[in-house]
């Protein structure tokens, strides 16, 4: 099958014929039909997060199963599915107190005595990015890394619900909590920044400010829920939403893009007993500056891993509010690419123009 695969970090990505193995137990081959470009992906391309070489990037995808392993229960040949990097275990004890997307069990990984998934021809082993792999043309996964979807719902659009949706989604449901008639301030809208968007509309926040520095997605965020557009070139954003609520703030900030500036601007936007959910991936040695005495205001700060989700109840529900016509995703897409033309989504991504390119096949 072709895939991409990164040789060395700061290079273009190049499309090779790779080998891909059989499912093992609890294993499933997955056809591949879309998969969104992330900007978690450019984290590893540029090196920024190191990870083993060579290494086959890609984890916002939708896909229809090909083949089962032994021991798989509730999947079979046809199912259309999406796959999520946060795959559990199901009995260690993150999963069990219901925070799957904290599992790091072994066991869903092959050990160092199995064939790897991915080889290169001639036998190298290739690294698929969070045991997924998604910009080739199949991938081999473990149960736990996919849910079964409604078939009636776009593959294109599904694999957007992998990653970017689910964690804003998730964010907004279950790690941040926001209630009926709470404000919200969303940094960065990009992918994740419009899904925290809507999906603080679903919950019944009373204004949400959109804050960015491209009017292209602050007109995007408007469309998809915002009160408020905040220009962060203008002026200071965090001016900016305290004008807009009488000095006080918001109740909930949330950080989308993994910036210290932007960290420490979703910490200072909040009024007293405010919370900010940091869900951008901060590069590693960044430190994070914030005013102590803040704290006996009662203002918190915690992150996000994927929304905190629970992704084979989350992501099903996600697909029927796509359906009924609640949750926008045809919009979120600014282009789809074929697979030769992996390098140009994310060349794009680095300019900061688009929602989400989504690789097709």
């Amino acid at each position: 099958m072709k895939a991409a695969v990164l040789y060395q970090a700061r290079s273009p990505l190049v499309i090779e014929d790779i080998a891909i193995d059989k499912p093992g137990p609890r294993e499933v081959l997955l056809r591949n039909a879309a998969c969104g470009a992330c900007h978690s992906d450019l984290h590893f391309l540029d090196g920024i997060y190191p990870t083993p070489l060579p290494f086959v990037p890609g984890h916002e995808a939708a896909g229809v199963i090909e083949q089962v392993g032994a021991q798989v229960r509730g999947l079979k040949v046809g199912d259309h599915v999406v796959t999520c990097l946060s795959v559990f275990c199901g009995h260690c004890e993150h999963c069990l107190t219901g925070r799957l997307s904290l599992c790091v069990s072994p066991e869903t990984k092959r050990g160092k005595d199995d064939a790897p998934r991915l080889t290169l021809v001639g036998g190298a082993a290739l690294t698929p990015m969070a045991q997924l792999g998604a910009f080739a043309e199949q991938m081999l996964v473990h149960e736990n890394a996919c849910v079964v979807i409604n078939r009636d719902m776009p593959l294109d659009r599904a694999a957007l619900i992998g990653c970017a949706v689910m964690t804003g989604y998730g964010a907004i449901t279950h790690t941040a909590q926001v209630r009926p008639g709470d404000t919200v301030a969303v940094i960065g809208c990009g992918g994740i920044g419009l899904s925290l968007v809507q999906s603080a509309r679903l919950a019944g926040a009373a204004r949400i400010f959109a804050v960015d520095r491209i009017a292209s997605k602050l007109a995007l965020a408007k469309d998809f829920g915002a009160t408020d557009l905040i220009d962060a070139g203008a002026a200071d954003p965090v001016d900016q939403v305290k004008a807009l609520t009488a000095g006080q703030g918001v109740h909930y900030s949330f950080e989308a893009i993994g910036l210290k500036a932007t960290t420490e601007q979703a910490w200072r936007m909040l009024r007293r007993g405010g919370c900010a959910t940091v869900l951008g991936m901060i590069p590693p040695g960044v430190k994070i500056e914030i005013h102590g005495p803040d704290f006996l205001g009662e203002k918190r700060i915690q992150g996000s891993l994927m929304g905190s989700n629970r992704f084979p109840v989350d992501m099903p529900r996600i697909v029927d509010l796509y359906l009924q016509g609640r949750f926008k995703l045809d919009e979120m897409i600014s282009q789809r690419l074929p697979l030769s033309a992996v390098n140009q989504a994310f060349e794009e991504m680095r300019s900061g123009e688009l929602a989400r390119s989504v690789v097709v096949f």
